[in-house]
C-alpha cells in the first residue's frame, strides 16, 4: 500500500513509524510535514525530535512538506490517507481533500470548536465535520486505548478501526495490522469517536483526584461513574452501548484516566497543585485534547436533555467558576441515584 500520513506531531510520525516498519516492507510510507523547516530536521535528524525524541524514523519512510493546498496532487496516487492534525486542523484538511478518491482516516479524538455563524451552539465530531465539507469521502476514525510514544517503539497496543465503509476499514486493517499492533474493525463510528472525545475530559476529573491524593477508591469511582456519563451521551447520539464497553470506550478511558503518559491526566494533576490552566498548558508542549472540548461536550449533552456532572465539573473547573477542591466536593454532594444511572 502507498500510505500518506498528514501531520508529523507525535501521533502522525508513530503512525507513520509503524505502517513503515511492517513486516516485509509491504507499504510504501510518507509522512507530510505542513513546515518545511520541520521536514529538513526530520529528514536530517531522522528523528522527530521535539515529539519523540530518540525514537528513529525508519530507513523507508519518506518525508515531505508542503502548503495545504497542495495536498490533492501529493495524495492523488494513493491508497490511503492518514489525517494526524488535532481537532481544531481537521476542518481545512478535509476541504482540500473533498474531491479525493482515496480513502482518509483521521487519528484526532475530540469534539470540534462551535463554528462561529453557525446554527447549532455546539461544535461537531470530526465524521460529522466530514459531512459537512467533504460528503462524498470515504473516511473513518483510528482510535483506541494508545500512546504514541509506545506504538513508536513498537510495544504492543491495540487500536480501532471505524467507519460505514468496509472498504475503509479493510485498508485501516491491512495498513497498520501487526505483530506488535492489533487493528479490530467496527462500524460504529459515533460511539468510537464519542468514546474518544469523552474519556479525555473524564481524565483531567481523575487527573484531579490523583493530584488531590484521593485515594485509588476515588479514581475508580470516577472511571466507572464517568463511562457512565460516556456511553449515555454516546447512545442518545447513536452509537451502540456495547462499543463502550470496547478499546475505544472502556478501554481508552483507563489508559488515559491511569497512564502518566496522559497528557489530559497532567492538566488535572497541575491544576490540583494550584497550577492556572494557563500554566498547565503551557507546560504541557503538546495540545491536550480535553481542555478544548469539555464545553463542547457538555453544551452536546445538554442539548440532548442528559446531565454529565463530572463533565460539567470539569467545565467549571477550566473556567474558573470551581476550585480543585470545591470541584470534587461538587460531585461528592450529588444526591443518590440507582445504579446503572
Amino acid at each position: 500500500m502507498k500510505i500518506i500520513v498528514l501531520g508529523a506531531g507525535a501521533w502522525g510520525t508513530a503512525m507513520a513509524i509503524s505502517a513503515s516498519g511492517q513486516p516485509a516492507a509491504r507499504h510504501q510510507v510518507t509522512l507530510w510535514a505542513r513546515s518545511a523547516p520541520q521536514a529538513e530536521a526530520l529528514q536530517a535528524a531522522r528523528e522527530n525530535a521535539r515529539y519523540l525524541p530518540g525514537i528513529a524514523l525508519p530507513v523507508a519512510l519518506a518525508v515531505q512538506s508542503g502548503p495545504p493546498e497542495a495536498l490533492p496532487a501529493l495524495t492523488a496516487g494513493a491508497d490511503l490517507l492518514i489525517i494526524a492534525s488535532p481537532m481544531a486542523g481537521l476542518r481545512g484538511l478535509l476541504a482540500q481533500l473533498r474531491d479525493s478518491a482515496v480513502p482518509v482516516a483521521w487519528l484526532c479524538k475530540g469534539f470540534e470548536a462551535p463554528q462561529a455563524g453557525a446554527a447549532a451552539a455546539f461544535g461537531l465530531m470530526a465524521h460529522e465535520v466530514r459531512a459537512q465539507v467533504a460528503p462524498a469521502l470515504r473516511s473513518g476514525v483510528l482510535s483506541g486505548p494508545s500512546f504514541a510514544q509506545e506504538v513508536a517503539r513498537g510495544q504492543p497496543s491495540a487500536l480501532v478501526a471505524a467507519s460505514e465503509h468496509a472498504a475503509v476499514r479493510d485498508a485501516l486493517v491491512d495498513a497498520f495490522h501487526g505483530p506488535t499492533l492489533r487493528v479490530y474493525a467496527n462500524d460504529d463510528i459515533v460511539g468510537v469517536e464519542v468514546g474518544g472525545a469523552v474519556k479525555n475530559v473524564l481524565s483531567i476529573a481523575t487527573g484531579l483526584c490523583d493530584g488531590l491524593n484521593l485515594g485509588l477508591n476515588a479514581r475508580a469511582a470516577l472511571i466507572t461513574r464517568g463511562l457512565a456519563e460516556m456511553t449515555r451521551l454516546g447512545v442518545a447520539l447513536g452509537a451502540r452501548a456495547d462499543t463502550f464497553m470496547g478499546l475505544s470506550g472502556l478501554g481508552d478511558l483507563v489508559l488515559t484516566a491511569t497512564g502518566d503518559l496522559s497528557r489530559n491526566r497532567q492538566v488535572g494533576l497541575l491544576l490540583a497543585q494550584g497550577r492556572t490552566l494557563q500554566q498547565a498548558v503551557d507546560s504541557l508542549g503538546h495540545v491536550a485534547e480535553g481542555v478544548y472540548c469539555a464545553r463542547t461536550v457538555v453544551q452536546r449533552a445538554q442539548s440532548l436533555g442528559l446531565e454529565m456532572p463530572i463533565s460539567q465539573s470539569v467545565v467549571a473547573l477550566l473556567d474558573g467558576r470551581l476550585k480543585p477542591a470545591d470541584a470534587v466536593a461538587a460531585l461528592m454532594g450529588r444526591g443518590p441515584v440507582a445504579e446503572p444511572g
